[in-house]
């Protein structure tokens, strides 16, 4: 294979694989690399989430989150409907079931009616006719919900990449980037091979491993990425039907995690959670999970400690119910009282790449760094797998733009 490319992607989850597959279709005569460290696509963020198709009721209107979740929701279903990949639009009721919920759940209509999201509100009664097995004082019916499998999306996105002519290099691993004036070097391992590669423009889409990606090109930035493990049960198939929408419960406005919910899966199945316990490891998916390198950076960062002082007891109760499988229980069966500890079965963990600034403010929105001749994507939480293809189209704009505006000052220059 060449070693020199005009663009290079580093990141194999769906907005990687998504910015790959609209970079090349808009340059079809550029040289396009796709480079991904594990064996496959999907392997962290994408392989490990709900599969929910999120039409965008949380998210602060005139926001990217809010922006690019309403235009994800129609291109994932007609990049979907395209490609034969099952979607279904089961709707998703957000249920109340105390009076401070009830309170927060007029916020929320309100703000769906800003974000121009379509919903009907529910009484105990008709929450009760709705779903026989919910019990709450009142509910948000939000019927543009739908749930899908991301790891197909992704892996139909990255062929029709390689069938425009783009590459795509799995098992290397980027150690270190390099950029002068005219080209950015990635030097990389291969199953124990160095390659040396260049690019004219490098994009990095590196979920867990944002912050120091950025590092490696010595970009200013003021945040780093904080891991979070999102625990999911999965429920016996007697429960396959035990809901007819995702069932979720208010959220916290002042927490970014929205709650241990009941989610109807694709394959038929329903999943319980997630929650969100302060994870040891970046990549850490099994029960016991530490990495010295990850503890090490994380307790020398400011902002770390600042944002524990800040939800101590939130960040207290979460890790105690993690342990205890009766206070998780508990937190489903306020809306789902038949549920039983037994009922919770295993099921796998995700990762959310939480960037953190330093003075201990979560990001909630997307965020981006950049150098002259780089894109990060630094932030892309709930809901970017939703999101993926705007992302994508935002991505190859700003890097259209900056290329543009990088050719005009040469061209100034010359005169």
């Amino acid at each position: 294979m060449d070693m020199v490319f005009d663009y290079i992607i580093i990141g194999g989850g769906i907005v990687g694989v998504s910015t790959a597959w609209q970079l090349q279709q808009r340059h079809p005569d550029k040289k396009v690399l796709l480079l991904e460290k594990e064996a496959g696509l999907s392997r962290h963020q994408t392989g490990h989430n709900s599969g929910v198709i999120h039409a965008g009721v949380y998210y602060e209107p005139g926001s990217l989150k809010a922006e690019f979740c309403k235009a994800g929701v129609e291109a994932t279903i007609r990049f979907c409907a395209r490609y034969k990949i099952p979607v279904e639009n089961c709707g998703k009721l957000l249920v109340a079931t105390n009076a401070v919920e009830l309170e927060r759940m007029q916020a929320l209509y309100q703000r769906c009616g800003q974000n121009d999201i379509e919903i009907e509100l529910f009484d105990q009664a008709a929450l009760k006719k709705e779903e026989p097995n919910i019990t709450g004082l009142g509910a948000i019916l939000v019927k543009a919900t739908s749930i899908v499998d991301y790891r197909r999306v992704t892996e139909k996105m990255a062929e029709e990449f390689v069938e425009l002519g783009g590459k795509m290099m799995l098992s290397t691993m980027v150690e270190a980037l390099d950029e002068n004036d005219d080209a950015i070097t990635v030097s990389c391992k291969q199953q124990g091979r160095t390659l040396s590669l260049s690019c004219r423009f490098l994009i990095a889409c590196t979920g867990l491993m944002a912050d120091r990606v950025t590092r490696m090109l010595g970009i200013d930035t003021n945040f780093q990425i904080i891991p979070y493990r999102g625990e999911y049960y999965r429920l016996p198939e007697k429960y396959n039907r035990i809901v007819n929408h995702l069932i979720y419960p208010i959220p916290d406005p002042d927490l970014p995690f929205l709650g241990v919910h009941l989610t109807r899966m694709i394959d038929g199945s329903v999943t319980v959670g997630p929650n969100a316990v302060q994870g040891w490891k970046r990549e850490g998916y099994g029960r016991l999970n530490m990495s010295l390198t990850d503890i090490r950076e994380m307790l020398a960062f400011s902002g770390f400690w600042k944002l524990v002082r800040k939800h101590l007891k939130t960040g207290l109760v979460e890790m105690k119910n993690s342990w205890w499988k009766l206070g998780y229980l508990k937190l489903v069966n306020k809306y789902c009282p038949q549920i039983t500890v037994s009922d919770l079965l295993p099921y796998p963990v995700g990762i959310r790449a939480q960037a953190v600034l330093k003075d201990g403010t979560l990001v909630h929105d997307f965020l981006f760094a950049e150098s002259p001749r780089s894109l990060h994507v630094c932030n892309a939480p709930s809901p970017a797998a939703t999101s993926a293809i705007p992302i994508g189209e935002y991505i190859c704009n700003k890097v259209e733009e900056k290329q543009r505006f990088d050719q005009t000052k040469e061209d100034i220059a010359v005169l």
